[in-house]
C-alpha cells in the first residue's frame, strides 16, 4: 500500500503562528524564501525517487509561476491550498467560494494543469463550516484533505472520521483526513511540526497503524521547515517561536528516513485507490 506524501507550499511568514504579528499588507516586503525552499524539497524528492502532492497557495503561484512549472515538470501533483492562507472558519461561504476560485485560476494559469485537490490552511474545515464541503463539491474538486480528526489549540475536528469519507451526499467528493496516531482514546498529530519536534518513530508508528487497518496514511510538511536560516520574528509569542523554529536543521534528515521506511505517492493516486470510503 502506498501512502500520500504532501507539501503545503507557503512562505515562512504566512504561517498561523505569525498571523497576529505580520500584517498581510507587509508580505511583499518580507524576504521571500519559498522558491529556494521548495526547490530543496524537489531535490530531496528526486534524490529519494518519490512523487508527492504540492498544496500551493494561489498567492505563491501568482508570484512564482516558474516554481509552479518546475513542480509539475517533475511529475508531482499540483493542488490548491487556497489563496492567502486564510482559515476557512474565519470566512463566510461566498468569501470561501471566491478564495478557492481565485487560487485555482492562479495555479492552473501557472502550472497548465487541472486542479482537483484542495487542502484548507491549518486544516480549518471543521464543525463550524458545514457549507465548505458542498462548495468544494459544487466547484468540481475530486478530493479534499482539510480535516484534522483531533483536538488542537489552533484547529481540529475530533468528531470527524479518522479515515476517508464522502462529506456531501450524492457527490463524488472525498475528504481524506490527515493521519493521526492513536493511543487508547487519544489522537496525536504526526505531520508538520509534530514530526519535526517529536521522535520520527511516532509517525512511523501511525503509518504502520493505519496500514494494519487497510488504510493509507496522509503525511504533510512545509518547505520552510527545512530552512534553519530563515528570519526570526522576535515579536511572536514564545510558544509560537518554539513551535516554528525548533529542530529546523534536523528536518531534512528525518524526512529522508521517513521516505525510505515507507512507500509514498501523490494524493490523487492514493485517492484513486481508496476502498471502503465512508458515506
Amino acid at each position: 500500500m502506498r501512502h500520500a506524501l504532501s507539501v503545503d507550499v507557503e512562505e515562512w511568514f504566512q504561517v498561523g503562528a505569525f498571523e497576529r504579528v505580520i500584517d498581510k499588507a507587509d508580505w511583499d516586503s518580507r524576504e521571500s524564501r519559498v522558491e529556494y525552499n521548495t526547490d530543496a524539497v524537489l531535490a530531496l524528492f528526486a534524490e529519494s525517487g518519490v512523487k508527492a502532492t504540492f498544496f500551493t497557495l494561489g498567492w505563491v503561484a501568482a508570484r512564482h509561476p516558474a516554481l509552479i512549472r518546475r513542480i509539475v515538470a517533475a511529475g508531482h501533483e499540483l493542488a490548491s491550498h487556497g489563496w492567502a492562507h486564510q482559515r476557512v472558519f474565519t470566512m463566510q461561504p461566498e468569501v470561501f467560494r471566491a478564495d478557492i476560485d481565485r487560487a485555482r485560476k492562479a495555479l492552473e494559469d501557472a502550472g497548465g494543469v487541472r486542479i482537483t485537490g484542495y487542502r484548507a490552511p491549518s486544516f480549518s474545515i471543521d464543525a463550524r463550516t458545514p457549507w465548505a464541503h458542498p462548495i468544494l463539491a459544487d466547484a468540481g474538486y475530486a478530493y479534499s484533505s482539510s480535516v484534522a480528526p483531533l483536538r488542537h489549540d489552533h484547529y481540529g475536528w475530533p468528531e470527524a472520521p479518522r479515515y476517508a469519507f464522502q462529506p456531501v451526499a450524492g457527490s463524488p467528493l472525498i475528504e481524506v483526513p490527515v493521519t493521526v496516531a492513536t493511543f487508547g482514546k487519544r489522537r496525536i498529530a504526526t505531520g508538520g511540526g509534530f514530526f519535526r519536534l517529536f521522535p520520527a518513530a511516532l509517525t512511523s508508528h501511525a503509518v504502520r497503524q493505519v496500514s494494519a487497518e487497510g488504510q493509507p496514511a496522509v503525511f504533510y510538511f512545509h518547505p520552510w521547515e527545512i530552512d534553519p536560516d530563515q528570519p526570526r520574528i522576535a515579536a511572536a509569542p514564545i510558544r509560537s517561536r518554539l513551535r516554528h523554529y525548533s529542530r529546523l536543521g534536523a528536518m531534512a534528515g528525518k524526512l529522508r528516513g521517513l521516505i525510505r521506511r515507507h512507500p509514498w505517492d501523490r494524493m490523487d493516486a492514493v485517492v484513486a485507490g481508496l476502498r471502503n470510503v465512508t458515506a
